[in-house]
């Protein structure tokens, strides 16, 4: 898939995802085989642009190639200077949040709230396009209700601009996560528009990626939440959609590895005490599916040091290692 000058060396792409997606995740992802990851939304707000998060968020250094920096916000000129100022730091690709769901953010007429509002989408379309000399791709949701799902237009209004890829996940705004994604927008926008599409929304193993991709016709897959706790997921689908069949599952003295090199990263990235804080969330995701997972989630969340962080999980991954417990039934991986 071409975005721009850039080739995407492959059709699995990692979703922005807010407090998940910082660089050491992103370079995890990619890493791990995803042929691109966009990076946690940054406000267009300048006001918001020196507070800490803000710093960690707009840190890309040794960072594997492509940059791609979403900016979130709703007012055109703000949006715009958010694009040229991320494109000053590094970003080789500028994406649009019009998806993200958050009461927080929609409050503030940005994320898929956008969607309501066709005029100010196609204004804030032209004036970061226009911005900026790097590619800029879109991520919506097919609308912000099941009785107002205007993707199709968007979408139109998108190639119309400018945009050089766009990502659309299967669920309104009001749908929030729950149910099940549905394809057939998704389907439809691809045949609407020449832009490259990327189909989000419940791929959570390799044969719903080819299944979707073959359903929607898309050009390529993003994957989310299914990748929390599991990010070989992405080498697993790049390798099923090249060669038709399953890649074999990790070994836990991989995953332990992965694992505890992720925890070490995150660490050198926040300091320890933030860093610490910040691995929790990513411990217990890992162990969610494993025996004994939920209990060392809540011993692991009171420690208090990187040091004792990393003992835990080494002794934890040890103790099922010994157990011979089945990886592939461990980490769901499908048959």
């Amino acid at each position: 898939m071409q975005i721009g000058q850039f080739t995407i060396s492959n059709r699995v792409i990692a979703a922005p995802m807010a407090g998940v997606t910082d660089r050491p995740f992103r370079q995890l992802c990619k890493h791990l085989g995803a042929g691109m990851a966009v990076s946690e939304m940054v406000a267009a707000n300048s006001a918001l642009w020196n507070t800490r998060k803000s710093r960690l968020r707009r840190d890309h250094s040794g960072e594997t190639l492509p940059i791609v920096v979403q900016i979130a916000g709703g007012e055109p000129v703000m949006m715009a200077e958010a694009a040229r100022h991320n494109v000053e730091l590094g970003a080789q690709i500028i994406d649009i949040n019009m998806g993200c769901p958050a009461k927080k953010v929609c409050n503030v007429a940005a994320g898929s709230a956008l969607l309501k509002n066709e005029p100010l989408v196609g204004r804030i379309l032209d004036a970061v396009v226009k911005a900026v000399e790097v590619p800029v791709t879109l991520k919506i949701r097919t609308g912000w209700s099941p009785q107002q799902r205007n993707a199709i237009q968007v979408a139109r209004m998108a190639e119309a601009a400018g945009i050089r890829a766009l990502a659309v996940h299967g669920r309104t705004r009001t749908d929030l996560y729950r149910g099940e994604a549905e394809y057939d927008t998704i389907a439809e926008v691809k045949t609407r528009v020449n832009i490259p599409i990327i189909a989000n929304g419940d791929i959570d193993t390799p044969q719903k990626a080819r299944q979707v991709l073959d359903y929607t016709g898309a050009d390529a897959v993003m994957i989310g939440r299914a990748a929390q706790g599991r990010p070989w997921l992405f080498r697993e689908i790049s390798y099923f959609l090249a060669h038709g069949q399953q890649r074999p599952a990790p070994t836990f003295d991989e995953i332990r590895e992965l694992l505890t090199d992720h925890l070490t990263d995150l660490y050198s990235f926040y300091g320890e005490y933030s860093g610490v804080r910040v691995a929790r969330k990513h411990i217990g995701w890992y162990v969610s599916t494993l025996d004994g997972g939920e209990g060392f989630r809540r011993h692991m969340n009171g420690l208090e040091s990187a040091q004792e962080q990393l003992s835990a999980v080494r002794g934890f991954f040890d103790s099922l290692a010994a157990d011979r417990i089945d990886v592939t039934r461990t980490f769901g991986q499908a048959a």
